[in-house]
């Protein structure tokens, strides 16, 4: 509806996951790491914990799709509340084996052999969960089952979780403390800082082929940041009500008296206003095709921030392009994805 009027090629801030728009702060960094080691390595049982709408499905998919390779399969169960023998039957199925027959006993037997065959063929099998918190209690322990079966070579079955943060008081209880005791990498993903949520919003909209800095204010940024809680999730819908009211009135850029209407209709707490001077640092974007910047050569785009006081008229937020090298030396540099954000400590 709004594409044409604000220049874009597609809606930046759709819920929908879509790998191209992944923007990865440090914690989601972290937490990619985490999983991708989860699955691929030989650790037994993988944790990734995070508030509703932080990332945690999105980051879990770039995980999976980051194992192409034949010898990793990940059995992705997209439904926790399943039964123990539905979960049984879901892994048979993946792994094309014959239809289960005679007892629970000779099915585990099939699936141990199966995993054990793959195993000494040099292939890796995971189970990927995802809301893990939904899991009741007799399915975790048929999981800390299979993430048991074992040879001399390692685990069998790799099993990655990601779930909710109540999840983490779940498993304090004492029906679920043998299954945590098997939790061998543990994360909590966080909400986005200030910073990192300029540069999610500076990614997708660069992704969607318009400028962040054309379309909203550094206060709108703080006023969006501080009605989501830094929830990435909730940052895409204030922006995408944002800039559907921007088209209604007919401004070009959203700002944040803009903001607070939008929050105030959608029932989003605004929370504290910033103190005076509060700064929002340079936040680099990738380039469109995600190409890795070559220090002194590739310029990136920086969103510069101005001092966020609320009783000074709203500013855009300015654009200056700088090189690759003369960005915050001592912010970590992505991947292959390139560099997403430099944020100086």
């Amino acid at each position: 509806m709004y594409r044409a009027f604000f220049g874009l090629r597609e809606r930046p801030f759709d819920l929908t996951t879509n790998p191209r728009f992944l923007f990865l702060s440090k914690g989601h960094r972290e937490a990619l790491s985490l999983l991708h080691y989860g699955i691929a390595g030989d650790k037994g049982i993988t944790l990734l914990l995070g508030e509703a709408g932080t990332g945690k499905t999105t980051v879990l998919r770039a995980a999976c799709q980051q194992h192409t390779e034949p010898a990793i399969q990940s059995l992705h169960l997209l439904h926790s509340g399943v039964t123990r023998d539905e979960l049984h039957d879901f892994i048979a199925f993946e792994l094309r084996l014959p239809d289960p027959a005679g007892s629970r006993v000779a099915s585990i037997r099939r699936l141990y052999q199966a995993l054990h065959e793959r195993r000494a063929g040099g292939r890796i099998t995971a189970l990927v969960i995802d809301e893990a918190h939904l899991i009741p209690d007799d399915l975790f322990e048929e999981i800390r089952m299979l993430a048991n079966l074992e040879s001399p070579a390692g685990k069998l079955l790799a099993v990655v979780l990601t779930g909710q943060v109540e999840l983490a008081q779940r498993l304090n209880e004492p029906a679920l403390r043998p299954f945590k005791q098997r939790i061998a990498l543990r994360t909590t993903l966080p909400p986005l800082s200030l910073q990192d949520t300029a540069g999610y919003i500076a990614s997708r909209v660069r992704t969607a082929g318009g400028s962040a800095a054309e379309l909203f204010t550094s206060a709108a940024v703080e006023g969006i940041h501080r009605g989501s809680r830094g929830i990435a999730r909730t940052i895409s819908v204030i922006c995408d009500n944002t800039l559907v009211a921007a088209f209604a009135k007919g401004q070009r850029q959203v700002t944040d008296a803009l903001v607070s209407e939008v929050c105030a209709d959608l029932d989003f707490d605004m929370g504290p206003v910033l103190p005076a001077g509060h700064v929002l640092a340079p936040v680099n974007v990738p380039a469109p095709d995600s190409t890795v910047a070559t220090p002194g050569e590739t310029p990136q785009v920086a969103l510069l921030g101005r001092p966020l006081n609320p009783l000074t008229a709203a500013r855009p937020l300015e654009v200056s392009i700088v090189p690759a090298a003369v960005t915050d030396a001592t912010s970590e540099a992505a991947s292959s994805h390139g560099r997403l954000f430099a944020v100086p400590k």
